[in-house]
């Protein structure tokens, strides 16, 4: 026999080490709740999500931002080993759309680039706070941080439904 049913879900360790910002919503609860945010992420105003642990800080665009696009069709970011300036543009999503680019509010450099993402833009589309993130950058100079919106002000301004 199956065993019973635990309750909500949780993400195994192994899943959080992929998915910076994984979470999971039981499916008899998917329906009735409005989409959320992850509430371990920071926001931008541009759509962007930042992911801070220590000095390296995961980046990647929001739901909203997906849904805005719709069908992404061509991610091209900045290579490891990129130094980036506080405020610049680490890269570009391109959808049916328009283009746009992935801006960084942190001084830093480059340590990975999901190449899953790039080989399969539509990830962008289907799990763009899980394994649709963009880059990771290594930062001594986190402080804009404190410019963010955190999840509930970030859900507030922009809703997903």
């Amino acid at each position: 026999p199956d065993p019973p049913d635990s309750g909500p879900l949780e993400a195994s360790a192994a899943q959080q080490q992929v998915d910076p910002c994984y979470h999971v919503t039981p499916k008899s609860m998917q329906e009735d709740l409005p989409m959320t945010s992850p509430t371990e992420c920071l926001y931008s105003e541009s759509h962007e999500w930042y992911q801070i642990d220590g000095d390296i800080v995961t980046i990647g665009i929001t739901q909203y931002a997906a849904n805005q696009l719709t069908d992404i069709t061509y991610v091209e970011m900045q290579p490891s080993g990129s130094a980036i300036d506080a405020g610049s543009s680490i890269g570009e999503v391109e959808s049916v759309k328009t283009t746009s680019d992935v801006f960084c509010p942190f001084p830093g450099e480059v340590t990975e680039v999901n190449e899953a993402a790039a080989g399969d833009p539509a990830l962008l589309n289907r799990d763009p706070h899980g394994e649709g993130w963009l880059v990771r950058l290594k930062s001594s100079d986190t402080s804009a941080a404190s410019e963010l919106m955190n999840q509930a002000a970030y859900d507030e301004n922009y809703p997903v439904t």
